[in-house]
């Protein structure tokens, strides 16, 4: 099979967002950034639509460190939505999760006493205000039995997620070689706590938390300016880190990034991100709901095209003051051959500012498509001869 590619050509449509015609789309310069960061790495979308609104470096693997404690939490919040355990299900502290992640270790801990007794509810706080190595440690025990079998769990759900460049060693991140992932994965994993446990993720919010007579304050330091949400990390090799998340009048952001020199640079660039993330950007349809975006060929079909609608409104966050230069795309293997059943999806919609992906839209045919003709399947065969032999 081949991939086919072919610019979306409903000039009505794209006239109406001041977009350059078709015939320009072939021209158009990948623009300059309208920001940059002195993070090594960073990945901002806006969550309704996905569109990126800034990349830098971000498929590029690194150390998560304590974002790893995501990933912990997804698969304890995921066993929680199953029934698996409870909010009230207790565990013991042992000797080992105390040590290594608790008071002894000192790291960020919730100060579990050994040899008590700690609910789920509690240690997810724990782990989601404090960032608790002794949290993520009872809490892996308690559920697998030992923290290896736990940190199977946890790839095997992130395989599940889609988190393909991912791979964790221990259930808190704590220094380790085969700890990994990138800001694409992360963010990925955000928004699915955001989405799949609205209830649980609140927790992430929590201004404060205390445990054994100690009170400890949030350790996000994105909260006060209206962040509800995810978690810092800090590794030797690839420095402060932290994905975010923040909801301002109905829209969301999410923020990757990683690399910062200090805690104070990663603060004031996530903060400058996001900001300019919100500002700087306005929603704009392409497509209405049920609206048809381009067609599809179907070879030997009747009819020989197949109309492409999307599944809801096609929308993409742009600029409002500088806005990039948008090119459309219709991407589908070819050939497509019938039967073909109608709301099958069949191609993407892939929008770009010059080379640089904004949005990625499923589109699915409108309508069947029944096996053509005998002089029908001939057309598209010697089509085929010609399209394949150019």
């Amino acid at each position: 099979m081949r991939i086919f590619s072919t610019v979306v050509l409903l000039l009505a449509s794209l006239l109406s967002l001041g977009l350059p015609s078709p015939a320009a789309f072939a021209q158009t310069a990948a623009p300059a950034p309208l920001i940059e960061s002195k993070a090594a790495q960073v990945y901002l979308i806006e969550a309704s639509t996905g569109t990126v609104l800034f990349s830098k470096d971000e498929t590029k693997s690194f150390a998560p460190a304590s974002l790893a404690k995501l990933m912990t939490l997804e698969v304890v919040f995921d066993a929680l939505k199953k029934g698996e355990i409870r909010p009230d299900t207790i565990y013991p502290v042992s000797e080992y999760a105390w040590r290594t992640g608790g008071a002894p270790s000192r790291t960020s801990t919730m100060f579990a006493a050994v040899k008590s007794q700690v609910p789920v509810a509690d240690l997810i706080k724990g782990i989601a205000v404090q960032t608790a190595n002794d949290g993520c440690l009872i809490i892996a025990e308690g559920m697998a039995g030992s923290e290896a079998k736990f940190v199977e769990r946890m790839n095997a759900r992130a395989a599940e997620l889609g988190l393909t460049e991912s791979h964790f060693a221990n259930a808190t991140g704590l220094p380790h070689p085969d700890n990994r992932s990138t800001l694409v994965d992360l963010v990925k994993l955000a928004r699915h706590l955001v989405e799949a446990y609205p209830d649980l993720y609140q927790t992430f919010s929590l201004a404060e938390f205390e445990w054994n007579k100690i009170l400890q304050r949030n350790r996000n330091p994105l909260l006060p300016i209206g962040a509800d949400g995810l978690g810092t990390g800090f590794a030797e090799e690839s420095g402060f880190a932290i994905i975010a998340s923040m909801e301002r009048d109905g829209r969301r952001l999410f923020l990757g990034l990683s690399g910062a020199q200090t805690d104070k640079e990663r603060t004031e660039e996530a903060t400058r991100l996001l900001n300019w993330g919100f500002d700087g950007f306005e929603m704009r349809t392409l497509f209405k709901p049920g609206e048809v975006v381009g067609e599809a060929s179907v070879y030997g079909g009747n009819p020989s095209k197949v109309p492409l609608v999307a599944h809801g409104p096609v929308e993409v966050y742009v600029p409002i003051n500088n806005p990039d230069r948008l090119q459309a795309r219709i991407v589908y293997r070819w050939p497509l051959k019938p039967p073909l059943a109608a709301d099958r999806e069949i191609a993407t919609l892939n929008i770009l500012s010059g080379e640089r992906p904004l949005v990625s839209v499923p589109l699915k045919s409108a309508q069947a498509v029944e096996v053509g003709t005998l002089r029908q399947r001939a057309w598209d065969a010697v089509i085929e001869l010609l399209f394949f032999w150019m």
